[in-house]
Formats: C-alpha cells, sequence, structure tokens
C-alpha cells in the first residue's frame, strides 16, 4: 500500500478539485449520474462539498471507505444533509458553515459603474471575516458598501458585498456585484458565494450577471467568533 504525505494529498486533491472547477467555469458539469467523487482536500483549511444536478463532489481528509458508508443507502440529497454534514464535521474535528448557492460570472472590461476606494478599515466586519477564509483579499469602499475579491478554494476569485442598511433598497448591491467583475484580475472567472434565506444579495448576484452553478458548504477549524456583517 502506498502512503501519501499529507503535502502530496493536498497538492493531489488540489489540482482535481481545481479541474472540475475549471470545467464548471467553462460550463461543463459532472455527469447527473447519482453519483459522488470523493477527493483528498486541497489543503488543511477546509473540508467541504460541492453538490450540482445529481452528482456530488466531497473533499475531506477522511477516508473515502468511511464517507462512502455514512452515505450507504440515502437519497441524493445525502451529502448535503444534516445528518451527514455533523457526522463529517464530528469525524474530522471542523465545523459545517452554512450551504451556500454558488454563482459564477465572467469578468468584464472597464471601469466599474460605481465610485470606489481602496478600503482601509480591516476592521470592517465583511473585510475581517474574509480575511479568516480567503487569502490575497481586496477591498474597496463605495458610498454606503463595500466589496471584495480574494482567493478562496483552489485559489479561485471569490466576491463579496455587504450594503449599509441606510442604503439598502436603492440597488447598490447590485452595482457593487456589478463591479467586482470588473476588479477580477486578468480573465479569471468569478465566484460568489451566497446564504439561499439573503435573498436580497442572491437578487443582486443574479441582477449583475451571475449564473448559478450548484451548492457548497465547506467546514473548517473552529475560529474566534467573528464580526456579523448582518450588524454593521
Amino acid at each position: 500500500m502506498i502512503v501519501l504525505r499529507q503535502d502530496q494529498r493536498h497538492h493531489d486533491g488540489n489540482e482535481k478539485l481545481r479541474a472540475i472547477l475549471d470545467q464548471i467555469a467553462d460550463g461543463k458539469f459532472p455527469a447527473p449520474d447519482g453519483g459522488v467523487t470523493i477527493l483528498p482536500p486541497a489543503s488543511s483549511r477546509y473540508d467541504g462539498v460541492l453538490d450540482f444536478t445529481a452528482h456530488a463532489v466531497i473533499f475531506t481528509e477522511a477516508d473515502p471507505a468511511w464517507v462512502r458508508a455514512q452515505l450507504r443507502g440515502d437519497s441524493l440529497a445525502a451529502p448535503m444533509s444534516a445528518r451527514f454534514l455533523h457526522a463529517l464535521g464530528q469525524h474530522t474535528g471542523k465545523s459545517a458553515g452554512s450551504i451556500d448557492v454558488v454563482t459564477l460570472a465572467d469578468p468584464l472590461p472597464g471601469p466599474p459603474p460605481v465610485e470606489l476606494t481602496p478600503a482601509a478599515d480591516q476592521q470592517h466586519p465583511r473585510i475581517a471575516r474574509a480575511l479568516h477564509y480567503r487569502d490575497d483579499v481586496r477591498a474597496w469602499q463605495a458610498d454606503g458598501g463595500v466589496v471584495l475579491l480574494g482567493r478562496g478554494l483552489c485559489g479561485r476569485w471569490e466576491t463579496a458585498i455587504e450594503v449599509d442598511e441606510r442604503r439598502r433598497g436603492e440597488g447598490l448591491g447590485r452595482r457593487l456585484a456589478a463591479a467586482a467583475r470588473h476588479l477580477v484580475p486578468g480573465s479569471a472567472p468569478l465566484w460568489a458565494q451566497v446564504a439561499p434565506g439573503n435573498a436580497a444579495s442572491l437578487r443582486a448576484f443574479l441582477a449583475a450577471g451571475f449564473r448559478p452553478v450548484g451548492s457548497e458548504v465547506l467546514l473548517t477549524p473552529d475560529l474566534p467568533e467573528l464580526p456579523d456583517p448582518a450588524a454593521h
């Protein structure tokens, strides 16, 4: 039996998961065969589940045989079920975050459709949270909101926005989400994960041209309590 070193496993997991994400960005999805693909995690930072139409991708330190035993006999919804995510969290010592809608958009040329300045307040709740989950975080302030970019899962470019309560209902969220498409470096696709219950944010991203491609939940080591961006 060949035992791979942890860093080699992470490298292999990163390469395989990145290939799947690149295919999704090109509009090529896993076959809707009711199957589950199990991969090593891309790093020690995340375990998780990506769920597409009738196919799930689980990336975890857990043994694949253990994972399949937890899913045996269950429905297509099993990889995203509370029962499985709780078992996976207990097994890996990590905690599941929210199950998010995963959206994707292509970059756009030219200046963003809203005036922005580099954000100096690293304590802004949205920025503080991003620094825990992403690398190379970049943030900009608008009058009434903030937009940020960072490298998340497999180094993909991800964006998040926050609109001040006093400015909600004016379409600023849509403009900030659209601005992110002008800010992403090079020709990289841009990803955004949105909690399905956050209907206002989901509407903003869809109106800005992001398209839903699946759902996602990440499991991470417990972190210090972070600011709630909704309370900002």
